[in-house]
């Protein structure tokens, strides 16, 4: 009977312990959920927020590329226009019957929003809009501008009553006299539209600040903060309202039409634009919410299951948390095991770096060694010939001719001492010790270098540059180093002709084209030709250091060197420096 009465009570007790463990673990298990909700929201935000950022950035690079192609392809069209035959004569005999239809003819092919042409009074007499014909614009930027400036000139928004809001324009002249202005107007409206059909806001502002570019019209000609101030929020109790409806989401950068919005920035460039894009958080919060549905609904199931779980595993989690807590002192102890083993790895992993070090540093002194030795061969050769030739004249009774000789000895050496000091520093790259040079003069410095050896050989020369001077921002010793090897190559190629023959041309433009020819068997591996210590040349007659390092003082001075094979015969090396303006000269 004991027994018997005893047994509820302990069923009891046995159901109420379960129970308050139920409740404690139930507990637990939604702190969790809560918890996981919170840092998933911040987590997700910041990720999508960042991923919109990035999208933002992509279109923003797009929209910038766009807009500076259009400006680019529009700038070409007034140089071409300012030198045709026909717009010329129509201006100097002041015969505009078939100019209007001729500049709508180009505005087909270049696909320009307009084109005017306007006499040395500023009068419109030849349009692609009829009626444009006889506005007078005298005092118009682009007109002015224009008549005082010998390149194409660009106009952007201005406070006038034009009718023009971008145009590049140029003065027309014959025989050095004005005789008018043509202007390209290029269409960038079509970009707001397109624009505003992608992202939420898309304005571009000039050097001042002002915006000339906008999704929204009212916006042009105003400050960033003032065309924010026209659509922000009306009252900060609104604003308080949109960042709790963007429960989560990072700062605003700004509010437009009373949304929270992302604003990122890109820099034009073009004449110190700048171009905004502003973007909403609605995308961002959908797909944060999205997920968030996915994770509470998962923690839903959890709780559940784990409500089930509990109410018949209470009596044997004890055995399951013994068997948990053999799993973990065995995984502690493979755990220090590996972190043993990871110490010795890193350990040997410092002795081999220590190695490698010393590797690379013998490695570098090698190639510095053989760098030294391929640069000195040249000017140690041309000291081998003037010393023949001063021996030989002070034998003919010649001594003021063998003076001459003994004084390029002397720069030689001045030059060699150059040349080592240079080659110290070969691996370190930047320019702040260019200066303007003229490529004109590396050419007859190398030229006068390599004299000797094109003489012996009795190589026939031609040389083709312009009059006036060639200036790029450089070092004209090492520009000269270049020229020597690419002389130099282009000896050995023709080493098997029986008439060699060499020719230099300098071109200059936007860049300076310096290019060597020769006559010799061509180039057979395009590939490899710039790395070091690549030769074609039989052992001891070159290292395969002299493109390698010709490549690398080019880069440094902001060009290019190339190498193709002639249609003919032989090949040609290229080297492609940016020339100086007349500002910077």
């Amino acid at each position: 009977m004991a027994t018997i009465t005893n047994t509820p009570s302990l069923r009891r007790t046995a159901l109420a312990g379960l129970s308050w463990r139920v409740r404690v673990a139930l507990l637990a298990i939604f702190a969790i959920g809560v918890a996981t909700v919170y840092f998933t929201n911040l987590f997700l935000t910041e990720r999508f927020t960042a991923t919109t950022q990035q999208r933002a950035q992509l279109r923003l690079a797009l929209y910038s590329g766009n807009l500076v192609s259009e400006l680019q392809r529009n700038s070409i069209v007034p140089r071409l226009l300012a030198s045709d035959p026909e717009l010329i004569g129509a201006l100097a005999s002041s015969d505009f019957q078939q100019t209007s239809q001729r500049l709508l003819s180009f505005v087909d092919e270049i696909g320009a929003a307009g084109i005017i042409l306007l006499d040395s009074n500023g009068r419109v007499v030849a349009s692609t809009e009829r009626a444009r014909l006889g506005e007078l614009h005298q005092n118009a930027p682009f007109f002015v501008d224009a008549l005082r400036s010998d390149q194409t000139v660009f106009t952007g928004r201005t406070d006038d009553d034009s009718g023009i809001d971008f145009a590049y324009s140029r003065r027309v002249t014959n025989n050095q006299m004005n005789l008018g202005v043509v202007v390209v107007e290029a269409d960038l409206a079509k970009f707001q539209t397109a624009w505003g059909g992608v992202a939420d806001a898309v304005i571009v502002t000039e050097s001042s600040g002002k915006i000339i570019l906008a999704t929204e019209q009212n916006w042009l000609g105003v400050s960033e903060e003032e065309a924010l101030a026209l659509r922000s929020a009306p009252s900060a109790i609104e604003r308080a309202l949109q960042a709790t409806q963007g429960w989560g989401a990072v700062p605003a950068d700004a509010y437009l039409q009373g949304r929270a919005v992302m604003r990122q920035e890109l820099r034009v460039p073009f004449q110190g634009w700048r171009m905004t894009l502003y973007t909403t958080y609605v995308g961002v919060r959908q797909r944060v919410n999205a997920a968030l549905a996915l994770v509470i609904m998962g923690f839903a199931i959890v709780f559940a299951f784990a409500f089930y779980q509990l109410s018949r595993q209470t009596l044997t989690r004890a055995l399951v948390f013994q068997k948990e807590s053999e799993d973990l002192r065995q995984l502690n102890s493979r755990l220090q095991r590996e972190i043993a083993e990871r110490q010795k790895i890193e350990k040997n992993l410092e002795v081999a770096e220590q190695t490698l070090a010393q590797s690379s540093k013998l490695a570098a002194l090698g190639e510095m060694s053989a760098a030294v030795s391929h640069e000195l061969n040249q000017p140690l050769a041309a000291m081998k010939t003037y010393l023949a030739g001063a021996k030989l004249l002070l034998d003919r009774k010649r001594p003021d001719e063998a003076l001459a000789s003994f004084q390029r000895i002397d720069d030689l050496i001045g030059r060699m001492g150059a040349i080592t000091r240079q080659l110290k520093s070969y691996a370190r790259k930047g320019g702040e010790d260019f200066v303007p040079i003229d490529v004109r003069t590396a050419i007859a410095g190398a030229i006068d270098i390599m004299e000797p050896q094109l003489k012996t050989r009795r190589i026939k020369l031609t040389t083709t540059q312009p009059s006036d001077p060639v200036m790029v921002m450089g070092d004209q010793l090492r520009l000269e180093q270049v020229i020597v090897n690419l002389l130099r190559n282009a000896l050995d190629a023709t080493n098997s002709e029986g008439v060699p023959e060499i020719e230099i041309l300098l071109v200059a433009g936007e860049t300076a084209t310096l290019s060597v020819r020769d006559n010799g068997e061509g180039i057979k591996d395009l590939d490899a030709l710039f790395e070091p210590f690549f030769t074609t040349k039989n052992p001891g007659d070159g290292v395969g250091l002299g493109l390698a390092i010709s490549s690398g003082i080019v880069n440094d001075m902001g060009g290019r060197l190339t190498a193709r094979n002639a249609e003919t015969q032989g090949a040609v090396f290229e080297v492609q420096l940016p020339t100086l303006s007349n500002d910077l000269q």
